[in-house]
């Protein structure tokens, strides 16, 4: 990954192919038969998003949530021009499952996927930028892309597009930096940051968006900020009538701040900004009537294995071996630690097998693993 350019420009490839990710027969299967309800699904046209209750209406008797998707008024809508935007696969369709989580544990930033499925001749949003950068995997169809450089480089979260929307409409006016089309098979890269648009050509077309959150330096910042709220001498008031025009009052804070992150703790900066970015991600499905399954038939020679990309970190202590997951914290017995460190280690493993416990012992911990969803079946 040393020579991609990371945040820096984008970068156009062809001939990849994404055939078995996801394509039209996918679409239809998703927009009829999966009872998608909002804000999986999305319609736009003209650059405006269309009001969700165009397109969805109750799912009739034994179903009557009424915000879930009605295929005739999508079918309406679509040949009327309108771009369906499916959010989410990377949450509803399988093969995107397994291909965001490796691609989220491969780049180390959250990732999402939607797909953008545009009518014949038509431009579902007008020139904007994303605020995380993107992947877009042409899948079917052919589609012209415009991009242009950015008016904000590295946008955060809380810098959108619209924040800035006469800035991006002059700089869309200009010359752009890539004009192409890209066919079924194409990737482009773009940097958070970058504007672009799109317009379908001479048959329907749909391209997966792969965005990757960036986790920033300002990510950081925030974190600290958090943690500066801790520190009492941070909390104190500034005088009774001071002036925020006055540099040398300002200049005592700034050096009251500058002390106090000279003394933070690194493991502390690195718990909270953990809490942050791994609830973000996604770990491999786990199947409840199966993990019922195998734990009322658990045998000492019964093999699992360590849920796939579970995020966690381990603590062996003198008192327990501390186990931190995204939602909650786990201790279990000392006697446990070459136990855990053969299961974290992602080898199939028997309770019988298992390091410094007989297999009763190991039973006990491999039942418990399998109801917190650390294991699942080999």
């Amino acid at each position: 990954m040393a020579d991609f350019p990371w945040g820096r420009r984008p970068l156009l490839s062809t001939g990849l192919g994404f055939g078995d990710l996801f394509g039209l027969d996918d679409v239809d299967e998703l927009l009829t038969r999966r009872g998608l309800r909002t804000p999986f699904i999305r319609l736009a046209k003209g650059g405006e998003v269309i009001d969700p209750r165009r397109y969805t209406s109750s799912g009739g008797a034994g179903a009557e949530i009424a915000d879930q998707v009605d295929d005739e008024r999508v079918t309406r809508l679509f040949l009327d021009g309108a771009t369906i935007v499916l959010q989410a696969l990377h949450r509803t369709w399988p093969p995107l499952v397994d291909f965001g989580q490796q691609l989220a544990a491969d780049l180390g930033h959250p990732v999402q996927i939607n797909a953008y499925v545009t009518p014949p001749q038509n431009q579902g949003f007008s020139a904007h930028y994303d605020v995380h950068d993107v992947f877009v995997l042409q899948v079917a169809g052919e589609k012209q892309w415009r991009i242009h450089a950015p008016v904000l480089t590295d946008p955060l979260r809380n810098q959108p597009w619209n924040s800035r929307a006469a800035s991006v409409a002059a700089r869309a006016s200009e010359e752009p930096v890539i004009d192409t089309v890209l066919r079924p098979g194409d990737a482009l890269y773009l940097p958070r940051g970058w504007l672009h648009s799109a317009t379908s050509l001479g048959e329907t077309s749909v391209h997966l968006t792969v965005g990757v959150h960036p986790v920033t330096r300002h990510s950081l910042v925030e974190v600290l900020a958090g943690l500066a709220a801790e520190d009492p001498s941070l909390r104190e008031s500034l005088p009774l009538g001071f002036d925020p025009t006055d540099p040398s009052l300002l200049a005592g804070a700034v050096d009251a701040l500058s002390s106090w992150l000279r003394t933070v703790d690194a493991d502390a900066v690195a718990d909270r900004l953990r809490e942050r970015v791994w609830p973000q991600g996604r770990s491999e499905p786990v199947s409840p009537l199966a993990q019922e399954r195998i734990v009322s038939s658990l045998t000492a020679d019964t093999p699992v294995r360590l849920r796939g990309f579970l995020p966690h970190t381990v603590d062996v202590r003198a008192d327990g071996v501390v186990l931190r997951l995204p939602d909650r914290t786990l201790t279990l017995p000392a006697v446990t630690a070459a136990a855990m460190k053969t299961v974290l280690s992602g080898t199939v493993v028997r309770a019988a097998e298992l390091p410094d416990l007989d297999a009763d012992d190991g039973l006990v911990l491999i039942r418990r693993l399998l109801r917190e969803a650390l294991v699942v079946p080999a």
